[in-house]
């Protein structure tokens, strides 16, 4: 038995030798499966090799996912969103996660990104003209108490704010000429300090001048000679018509010889009408014609009676020679990580880059301001302490839209106007006439409703000779949009997603599971997915800590959800709120899952929204707002009493006092 048990203990050792003879490891795989074997207890730290041997038969991603995904994001804002129940380091969603992790795959089941098809269009430059000099204004040498002699009207008080400003450097040497604004939002009482002591050129808003004209009694308007419509097509989308009506009514009562100056980057139908019954033999002036179009006095009797057509849009518009104008095609659940990318290339990596993105609401403007701040800085002016070069300058955000307090709103211009660099989160309210300077990128995160105010957003950028670059971030379904901008002699040149989401291979902070040991020069596609997931992740962390960010991060959404269903019906082909997947559209807001009943409530406002309105009405409304205008050759409003009436009951609407009034100026600022 003994022998037998011995032949028995025996057998086993020919077969276990009989596989180390013909099936052994090669050297170098013997090498490989080493090092191998080295990473994960260096990623584990928490079993020697021996204890782990057993485990070498497991899926890789459910042997490591676990515990890699605690230091996929370190510094700050690891403390702030729980990285023990974070997904950080999965790059497509296919692998096993830990109970209790929801972020999905940011690659996947993504819509196919078409090719850009861009035709080639030759588009029109701007030219900068000047105006005469000075001393052809034939003003006295001494203006003391005057009252004002130009009057300048603006849509929004930072434009007054900038046009002030403006108007104080160019009267430096001028210490006679004292400008002055009036806007909402200060002291009616300061500023009637102000009118009592005179102010010879005079910059306002409609409503703060009437509300002027009605309760300040030394206001007057009897030695004005130019009355200046800034961004008239703006002033009339506000709803000033009626203020406006008021403020000719007003001028003309006291000084009806003077010239009128509409100046407007599009001439559109309200702007036409607004001629058509404000202005006498108006004079049109435009850049794209690069001339003042003198006609023969006949024509331009014909022209001051009916002013010509006004389209919607005009058939081109002028862009500076120095502006690059890029777009991005980017699936919606990827449209986050790509804005955010994109910021830390400009302003991470890139020595004084000022950025200007604009949003369709003032819901959007706050919650990515508030996102930005808590992941990106981590909350306190730090994205990953001591993985960023030294040498890279701190992010600064900062916001800006029309549901803000005056003071904040003017503390923030001027402070994004003084610094070098930074990033401004805004709304159209900074989107026309504002001089900001040295902007390098405008960004617009959301599609403007028409080319015009596309022109309008990236004339925030290459002014008065400087370089600028503009880059459109559009879905994959809105691509043809940019037919409708070549259509308008807009020619914009295509960047790759892939190529802004790269600039996460630069930052440790995002590192994956896999690739801390290599160098960013082999970092390949699948680096690249795995570091916006991580991205991501940090988002929808922050969003899901509370039911606060996550009821704020709703409230966005359903903003833009109402927003894109407003695009003019030119554009729905383009942008149909139907055509949104809310469930992707949701990622982009860092939400998990797309709220319930959001697409019901959003299409009943837009319903609301667009309910038709009476034609009656309408037709009313248009005929008491032509009575309103007209009546300045005639009565005057009667909210201004007798006063208003008897001078222009004097002059009479065919007087020789109303012969040389004013010139129509339409160009692109």
């Amino acid at each position: 038995m003994a022998a037998a048990g011995g032949a028995l203990l025996h057998v086993p050792e020919p077969r276990a030798a009989a596989p180390r003879t013909f099936s052994r490891p090669r050297p170098a795989q013997a090498r490989q499966r080493a090092a191998a074997t080295k990473r994960r207890n260096q990623a584990s730290r928490e079993a020697p090799p021996a204890k782990r041997r057993s485990e070498a038969s497991l899926p890789p991603a459910r042997a490591t996912d676990a515990k890699e995904n605690p230091r996929a994001f370190k510094g700050k804002a690891q403390k702030a969103f729980s990285p023990e129940t974070s997904s950080a380091g999965a790059s497509d969603g296919s692998r096993e996660r830990k109970p209790g992790v929801k972020t999905s795959s940011l690659f996947r089941n993504n819509p196919e990104i078409p090719a850009l098809l861009r035709p080639a269009v030759k588009q029109r430059q701007e030219s900068v003209f000047s105006s005469d000099a000075f001393q052809a204004l034939d003003l006295h040498p001494h203006l003391r108490g005057d009252g004002p002699y130009a009057l300048i009207l603006v849509p929004t008080r930072e434009l007054a704010l900038q046009s002030f400003d403006t108007v104080q450097k160019l009267l430096k040497p001028f210490t006679w000429i004292v400008p002055g604004v009036l806007m909402g939002g200060e002291k009616r009482k300061s500023e009637k300090a102000r009118l009592r002591k005179g102010i010879n050129i005079l910059i306002s808003t409609p409503g703060r001048l009437v509300d002027h004209i009605k309760s300040t009694k030394n206001m007057h308007f009897c030695r004005i000679r130019w009355l200046i419509l800034d961004e008239a097509d703006r002033i009339l989308d506000l709803g000033f018509e009626k203020d406006i009506a008021l403020i000719l009514n007003a001028v003309n009562a006291e000084r009806p010889e003077r010239q009128n100056v509409l100046l407007s980057a599009t001439l559109t139908e309200g702007v036409t009408r607004l001629a058509d019954i404000s202005l006498h033999e108006p004079v049109r002036i435009s850049v794209l014609e690069g001339s003042q179009d003198q006609m023969h006095p006949k024509s331009r009797a014909t022209l001051g009676a009916s002013p010509p057509a006004a389209s919607s849009e005009p058939d081109g518009f002028a862009i500076p020679v120095g502006l690059e104008q890029h777009v991005v095609l980017v699936p919606s659940k990827l449209r986050l990580v790509s804005l955010a990318a994109f910021i830390l290339q400009k302003c991470k990596f890139e020595p004084d880059q000022k950025v200007i993105v604009f949003f369709s609401s003032c819901e959007l403007v706050e919650f990515h301001h508030s996102l930005f701040l808590q992941t990106l800085l981590g909350g306190s002016g730090a994205l990953a302490p001591g993985r960023l070069p030294s040498a890279s300058p701190p992010l600064t955000f900062l916001r800006l839209h029309g549901d803000m307090e005056q003071e904040e709103r003017t503390a923030v211009f001027q402070e994004f106007s003084r610094s070098k660099a930074g990033v401004l989160l805004c709304t159209d309210v900074a989107a026309r006439g504002l001089d900001l300077p040295q902007v390098t990128w405008i960004v617009q995160y959301t599609a403007p409703s028409s080319p015009a105010e596309y022109i309008h957003r990236i004339g925030r950028t290459a002014r008065i000779g400087f370089q600028g670059s503009s880059l459109l971030i559009l879905a994959p379904s809105e691509a043809e949009y940019v037919n409708s901008l070549a259509s308008h002699k807009i020619n914009v040149s295509e960047m790759k997603m892939e190529d802004i989401l790269s600039v996460l291979t630069r930052d440790d902070c995002f590192k994956g599971r896999r690739w801390g040991s290599q160098k960013c020069r082999a970092a390949g596609p699948q680096e690249i997915r795995e570091r916006a997931t991580v991205l991501q992740t940090v988002f929808e962390d922050y969003v899901h800590s509370s039911e606060r960010t996550v009821s704020w991060a709703k409230k966005a959404l359903q903003s833009f959800v109402r927003a894109y269903a407003t695009y003019p019906r030119e554009l729905k082909h383009i942008f149909h709120v139907r055509s949104l997947h809310l469930g992707h559209v949701a990622k982009s807001f860092g939400l998990r899952d797309a709220p319930k009943n959001l697409s019901t409530s959003a299409l009943k406002k837009k319903k609301a929204h667009l309910r038709r309105p009476d034609p009656r009405r309408k037709t009313q409304s248009k005929h008491r707002l032509a009575e309103l205008l007209r009546s300045e050759y005639s009565s005057g409003m009667g909210a201004s009493g007798a006063k208003v009436k008897r001078p222009n009951k004097r002059a009479g609407p065919g007087s020789a006092a109303c012969a040389q009034r004013p010139a129509l100026a339409v160009g692109q600022k």
